[in-house]
């Protein structure tokens, strides 16, 4: 069976059993926060965990390495949507060790590109256009690097408010210990 096909299957099952009741909330977080984190798999579950967070708690929001890489791109967007019109009030920004953006090498995803079957005339165009793709599709040295990154662009954007606050963690993705990178405000002394 393909995977679409297993996928709408379950699915079928899923929603003529009624097991989403569970799940039912408003799209509203209960917390009145927004996480930024990465897409990576083993977070799917170790971090709302982690976080004491269940379905409806906070506005997630993943990408590649939890990266904010342009303060006008769409994941600020999202950021000031779920601020403005989602009523979020703290956000923040959770990166985690053994990331796969740390050292991310351009031309290894040039050269995957190019052997699944994208043109070098897609490269040349690109090019000519002004993209820096070498630049573009470049991660950090450090996780923490992108953390306190992302953390400064969010708190200082113009479209936010000064007293939003913004935190910056990094999880452990095999215990989910969470380490602080950089708060907000002072967190309690026995948890440090």
């Amino acid at each position: 069976m393909s995977l679409v096909n297993e996928i709408l299957s379950y699915n079928k099952d899923f929603v003529e059993t009624k097991q989403y009741q569970e799940f039912l909330t408003t799209k509203f977080p209960d917390k009145r926060m927004v996480v930024i984190t990465c897409m990576d798999t083993r977070l799917v579950e170790l971090l709302p965990k982690a976080m004491n967070l269940h379905n409806g708690d906070a506005k997630i929001i993943k990408n590649a390495g939890a990266i904010v890489s342009h303060p006008f791109g769409s994941l600020m967007r999202s950021i000031i949507v779920a601020v403005y019109q989602l009523e979020a009030d703290e956000v923040f920004v959770i990166g985690h060790y053994d990331c796969g953006m740390t050292g991310l090498n351009s031309e290894v995803v040039i050269a995957n590109a190019k052997a699944r079957g994208i043109s070098d005339d897609v490269f040349e165009t690109l090019g000519h256009a002004g993209i820096d793709l070498k630049r573009w599709l470049t991660g950090f040295n450090h996780v923490r690097e992108g953390i306190e990154k992302s953390v400064n662009i969010i708190r200082n954007h113009p479209l936010l408010p000064k007293n939003l606050p913004v935190h910056g963690m990094i999880i452990d993705p095999e215990t989910g210990r969470l380490d602080l990178v950089d708060a907000a405000y002072p967190p309690a002394p026995e948890l440090l």
